[in-house]
């Protein structure tokens, strides 16, 4: 038996997994741990899920607690490279805490430290273009004092000497491929790999979660990294376009998986390439630890917020730990969050500063599955209609919503394990276990 541990901001969740069926055999969550040590939320939800009597063969883990993995992209400029970068660096599981692209000055790097990144993903140029201004960016990390772990993910003829360069300031570098060889082709998967790795070796052990060596060891994935590696799977296997809208404590993470348009293929393809499999992270959406950017965000989208459900949202956000016997506040919130967060997914992603435009919107009228995540929505009875009623039926927001989709809940938890299994190289297990998500029950479909 594997046991699939998530280590969230505000709950521990745990799935154990028959090692040879693939079959779930008992779900349990816990708080987690923060004030203590999380392995004491892990020990307690792996023993809550795990059979009486049942042998666990390995236990593996992702976590997103204590902020996840903080990214800072620096790209040569804000509309292909950078934004290359901030599409590689959200598909790795990253929160995007800062984006830097063009001549940077001393401010430039003052800022880039203010944003306190865990990880930096350098960027600049195609292979065998002008690197110049990816040199200086090199040299300006150098010459800052930063000594944030970086990834380089740019021009690959200037690698080994921006890796000197860093290596020689006291400054950990992985160089890979480059996140744009070409322009118009996006290659995210190898500074995936690395940020995934850089997350491992030095964010988990950073944060200080816990007082032990073990959950350093056991942590295999940033939790979105996990979840869209789980949301990849699933697609494959449902063999549609699909949407997946997972509503945290701190953040409301969307993953897209399109099918891609043969129109943007040629001519019209965006110099920064298209991530068809994709994730948006949205920082100011959560229903505990952010609950009231998730007010403040319905006013600017013109969505009505009663006065109960804002106080709701400044106790949620004053008391992160609140436990609320009554959902239909968090039903509230939790709806307005998904409504947001798939709005701005399919609209585009605004890369360099609030004034740059929205780049990269998406069609999701073709989605054929929306399956929702999160804990409001896996503990409330009707969330899939709560679901289709926020995503499926919104169409005001200036975007195409799905327009014929059935709406389900991973109310098992599936996802993240079925994503960690399968990045251990069991996709035989992964499919088995997101099986039963393509079965239903499901909400009835979108559409008029």
């Amino acid at each position: 038996m594997l046991v699939c541990v998530d280590v969230g901001s505000t709950y521990t969740k745990a799935a154990a997994v028959d090692a040879d069926t693939g079959d779930l055999l008992g779900t349990a969550s816990h708080p987690t741990t923060l004030a203590s040590d999380v392995m004491d939320g892990l020990r307690a939800a792996a023993d809550a899920a795990t059979p009486r009597g049942a042998a666990v063969a390995d236990t593996l883990v992702c976590s997103s607690a204590g902020g996840g993995l903080r990214l800072a992209v620096i790209g040569n400029e804000p509309l292909v490279t950078a934004r290359a970068a901030y599409r590689a660096g959200l598909s790795a599981g990253a929160r995007v805490v800062d984006v830097r692209a063009g001549s940077l000055t001393a401010a430039d790097y003052t800022g880039l430290a203010a944003a306190r990144p865990d990880v930096i993903l350098l960027a600049g140029g195609t292979d065998g273009g002008d690197d110049t201004v990816l040199r200086a960016h090199a040299a300006g990390l150098a010459a800052s004092g930063l000594r944030t772990p970086v990834v380089f993910a740019g021009n690959r003829h200037a690698r080994d000497e921006v890796t000197a360069l860093l290596t020689a300031a006291g400054v950990p570098v992985t160089g890979v491929a480059n996140v744009l060889p070409r322009i118009g082709v996006l290659d995210p998967a190898p500074a995936r790999t690395a940020l995934r790795e850089v997350f491992l070796r030095h964010v988990i052990a950073g944060k200080h979660l816990s007082a032990g060596p073990d959950f350093a060891r056991m942590v295999a994935a940033a939790t979105p990294d996990a979840v869209l590696t789980g949301v990849e799977a699933l697609a494959d296997l449902a063999g549609e376009d699909l949407l997946v809208v997972d509503v945290g404590g701190a953040t409301t993470d969307v993953y897209s998986v399109l099918t891609p348009d043969a129109e943007l293929q040629g001519p019209r393809a965006e110099v920064a390439g298209t991530a068809w499999r994709s994730r948006t992270v949205e920082g100011d959406l959560g229903v505990r630890h952010t609950a009231a950017g998730v007010i403040e965000a319905a006013d600017e989208e013109d969505l009505p917020a009663s006065p109960r459900l804002r106080d709701a949202a400044r106790l949620r956000a004053a008391d992160p730990g609140l436990r609320a016997d009554d959902l239909a506040d968090d039903a509230g919130l939790t709806a307005l969050a998904a409504r947001i967060a798939v709005r701005r997914h399919a609209r585009g992603e605004r890369v360099g500063g609030p004034t740059e435009p929205l780049r990269g919107g998406k069609d999701l009228a073709a989605v054929g599955l929306v399956i929702g995540s999160g804990g409001v929505l896996r503990r409330r009875p009707g969330a899939a209609a709560l679901l289709r009623e926020a995503v499926g039926a919104d169409t005001s927001g200036g975007v195409r919503p799905p327009q014929d989709a059935r709406f389900a809940i991973d109310a098992d938890y599936r996802l993240a394990p079925a994503g960690l299994l399968a990045a251990r190289d069991r996709r035989d297990l992964a499919e088995r276990l997101l099986a039963p998500l393509l079965l239903g029950p499901w909400s009835t479909r979108s559409g008029p």
